[in-house]
Order: C-alpha cells, then sequence, then structure tokens
C-alpha cells in the first residue's frame, strides 16, 4: 500500500484508510461497514458502550475479534436480559475464554444494563447520548490530529456516571462517539469521510 500525503494509505482495492484499518481483514471490514455510522437503538448502544469498556487497555481488533463470544455471553446484549444477571452470572463469565474476564468490567455490564432499564423512564438511552452531539466534528487530516476527548464527552461521561453507568470515562465515550457517528474523525482523504449521513464531508 502507497503512503498518501493526508495521511490515510491507497489500498489494492483503490480506496483511501488510516493505517490502522488498512492491514488486517477484520479491522478493515468494521471500518468500511461499521465504524461511524450512526447507531440509534437502545441494544445497539448498549452493546457499544459495553464493548468500549471492555476495549479499555486493550486492542479494538482483540474486541472485535471476541465480539461473537461477547453477544453469546451478553444474550445479544439484551438489557433486560443482562439486567437480571446475578453474582453467580458474574463467575460463570469469569470462566468464560472467549471474553476479557476483567471482573470489573463484567460486572459494568450488568450495572450497565440495569441503568440502561431505568433510563426508559425519562427518554431512553438513546436520546440521553445523543443530545451531546456536538455543534461541529473535527476535521483531522493525519491521526495525530485525532482528539481523544471532548468537552462533550467529558460532560457525557459525568451524565453517565450519574445516571449509574460505569467504566465510561471521557476518552471511552469519546471513542464510543466516533463509532457510532456522533463525531466523524474520518481523515479528510478517507473514502469513508461524510459516509454517516449526520456529517458533510
Amino acid at each position: 500500500m502507497a503512503p498518501d500525503p493526508s495521511g490515510v494509505l491507497v489500498g489494492p482495492d483503490g480506496l483511501a484508510r488510516p493505517a490502522w484499518a488498512s492491514t488486517d481483514p477484520l479491522m478493515r471490514d468494521y471500518y468500511d461497514n461499521e465504524w461511524g455510522l450512526p447507531v440509534r437503538d437502545e441494544q445497539g448502544l448498549y452493546e457499544r458502550i459495553c464493548l468500549e469498556g471492555f476495549q479499555a487497555g486493550l486492542s479494538w481488533a482483540t474486541i472485535l475479534r471476541k465480539r461473537p463470544a461477547f453477544r453469546a455471553a451478553f444474550i445479544g446484549f439484551d438489557p433486560d436480559a443482562v439486567a437480571l444477571f446475578t453474582e453467580h452470572d458474574v463467575e460463570r463469565l469469569m470462566q468464560d475464554p472467549g471474553i476479557v474476564r476483567n471482573r470489573m468490567k463484567i460486572q459494568a455490564a450488568v450495572k450497565n444494563a440495569r441503568a440502561t432499564v431505568a433510563l426508559r423512564q425519562d427518554g431512553g438511552l438513546v436520546d440521553f447520548v445523543w443530545q451531546f452531539q456536538p455543534a461541529v466534528t473535527p476535521r483531522p487530516e493525519v491521526h495525530a490530529d485525532v482528539p481523544t476527548q471532548s468537552a462533550e464527552s467529558i460532560a457525557l461521561s459525568k451524565a453517565l456516571r450519574k445516571r449509574g453507568f460505569a467504566f465510561v470515562g471521557p476518552t471511552t465515550m469519546f471513542a464510543l462517539m466516533e463509532a457510532i457517528g456522533m463525531v466523524d474523525t474520518h481523515l479528510v482523504g478517507s473514502h469513508r469521510r461524510g459516509s454517516s449521513g449526520v456529517w458533510p464531508a
């Protein structure tokens, strides 16, 4: 792949992507077909919040490879089902080699399910999260231009914590905002820039 001065790599298919999405086929597929597209359903958003929490300290490629096992372990990330998990379920999941066996992160997923269910009394998770969409989005030329948090991700983190969520720090929430299209941090030269329908290219 040839480097491009705008900070992207042009692959054999002629499409320009950032380096992190240019070599691993799983990451490339995720970048091309999912990352940065709007997520506006409760179950999908709950899943993304949990997976971003599990990713803390790890690579996103690791989480993607384990995603099918995560979905099996957490019943398709159905908040109603996970909200009923007990400490026995936490112990069971601690023995599941297919997922990230971190007790605090597993407990956070259960806690977040309960918080998601509780939020339905106040408009629901989707509207709650999307109210923090900023007025403008970054326009990074190279990867170093991409911020790791923002005023909005800090505010979202604080608001979710007040509602009982865990593993929702400002950096994790900025990653969530990128993943669900609330901000567009596709590099300006990428073939995916502006593809969310939320922001213009």
